[in-house]
């Protein structure tokens, strides 16, 4: 997907300034035949027109996504229904319509050229699948819960729209096939997928790849003086991590990071403290929170961070003394840690490329005790790897920017037959060599 911005600095949505918390999405279609963006985008720039501002089009010729309003502002997309404004709750977008098409009364039409109509619909479609893909990662919402993705016209059933027929009415005229059930499905489908953003990232849920004994490892490396006191606490990381399902060799390396691999210099709290996450450091200068034992510091931390990954309940009685402050569910993934490269500004820490410290230090971790692999085939394959997580991605190529076959591994023992980069080709797919996994996310046997 192209993203342009391209915002109507002039339009009196902008300048209003009003902003709204977004609790969904509203699809559009423009109702006239105009494939071009930039046309739309032109005469609506301008203080005079004050009758309506989305947030986005979406061009029919190219497929380019156009942002025209920051995504937090109001915009007047959808009119008003006895229920209110989706206005005041929804990010509206519009998708450009075909030129050759003819609107008759209402949003009934006449079609010279289906063909060259139904590839225009086809692009809008997909670019808005994208679109609202992206925008659901970044605020935290569920394309199939009830009221988040709708149409112009399912806002109008629902009393929070002005009387439309789009976009369904176009996709039904063109015999399309084209749902907004299926949209959505199809929106949430793509939700992690390299169009939105967010392939490759790192889920903070899920089952820890480190062992124990790599992370003492790891740390007898890093820091030769560490107390063994740390070193018999280090289990706990995995322990609680399970018991919330946080990957506890994430909060390993985040502690890693905080406590200057525990060494504590320059750290704002001490091991007395039992604080390996610096939490309740809100300000320099600023004394953390201190708890009763390793493990409580130790739950604590896990908490906190299942509160920034996730929306779901704690299933240990919670200890987390800010786990309230925490806006929950906006960072699942380690790079979203950071404020600055939070899609929503929100995360653990205001200091730069702060996700990206913590998988360094994970990376680190994992390298200890693992297998040097030759780059002679000859030498290193075919030998057996075991995985240990249950969704180790298999991709096409030797690398992350080859596409995922859309299976996974799961938990066993597999051949690989060759390596490259650090990437194996599993035996299965020798033939065609188009299966390849990651081998830091594997033991070789």
């Amino acid at each position: 997907m192209k993203l342009v911005e391209s915002i109507l600095t002039k339009n009196p949505c902008y300048t209003a300034g009003r902003k709204i918390t977004v609790k969904g999405l509203m699809l559009h279609s423009v109702g006239c035949p105009q494939p071009k963006a930039s046309a739309f985008i032109n005469s609506w720039n301008s203080a005079s027109y004050d009758s309506a501002c989305v947030h986005g089009f979406i061009d029919g010729n190219d497929g380019t996504a156009y942002q025209t309003l920051p995504w937090n502002h109001r915009g007047w997309h959808c009119g008003s229904g006895s229920k209110g404004s989706g206005n005041n709750t929804h990010i509206g977008v519009e998708m450009c319509e075909p030129a050759c098409i003819k609107y008759t009364s209402g949003s009934n039409f006449t079609c010279s050229d289906t063909a060259t109509a139904k590839a225009v619909a086809k692009r809008t479609y997909e670019t808005a699948v994208e679109l609202f893909a992206m925008l659901c990662e970044k605020y935290s919402l569920d394309p199939l819960a009830d009221g988040i993705i709708i149409s112009h016209k399912e806002g109008c059933s629902r009393g929070i729209a002005s009387n439309h027929g789009d976009p369904e009415h176009l996709w039904t005229q063109l015999g399309m096939g084209y749902t907004m059930d299926g949209f959505r499905k199809a929106v949430k489908a793509a939700m992690g997928s390299p169009s939105s953003g967010t392939d490759g990232y790192t889920k903070i849920m899920g089952t820890a790849v480190a062992t124990a004994e790599q992370m003492v490892a790891y740390l007898k490396k890093k820091n030769p003086s560490v107390a063994q006191s740390v070193l018999d606490m280090i289990p706990l990381y995995l322990s609680e991590g399970e018991a919330e399902g946080v990957r506890g060799d994430i909060a390993f390396a985040q502690s890693c990071l905080e406590t200057g691999n525990f060494t504590f210099s320059g750290s704002a709290v001490t091991l007395p403290q039992n604080n390996f996450c610096g939490l309740g450091v809100t300000q320099r200068g600023k004394a953390g929170l201190s708890f009763e034992s390793p493990q409580l510091g130790i739950r604590v931390q896990v908490q906190h961070l299942k509160a920034y990954a996730s929306k779901d309940k704690l299933l240990n009685e919670r200890i987390d003394p800010r786990f309230r402050y925490v806006t929950r569910g906006c960072a699942p993934y380690v790079e979203w840690l950071g404020q600055k490269e939070n899609p929503q500004g929100k995360g653990w820490a205001a200091g730069a490329k702060y996700g990206e410290k913590i998988l360094s230090i994970l990376k680190a971790v994992m390298d200890e005790g693992k297998v040097q692999f030759m780059e002679s085939l000859t030498i290193s394959a075919p030998y057996m790897v075991r995985v240990s997580i249950p969704d180790l991605n298999i991709r096409r190529g030797p690398g992350t920017s080859y596409p995922k076959t859309g299976k996974f591994t799961g938990v066993g023992v597999f051949t690989v037959v060759e390596e490259k980069d650090g990437w194996g080709l599993l035996k299965a797919y020798q033939e065609k060599r188009d299966g390849w996994i990651s081998l830091a996310f594997t033991t070789r046997i």
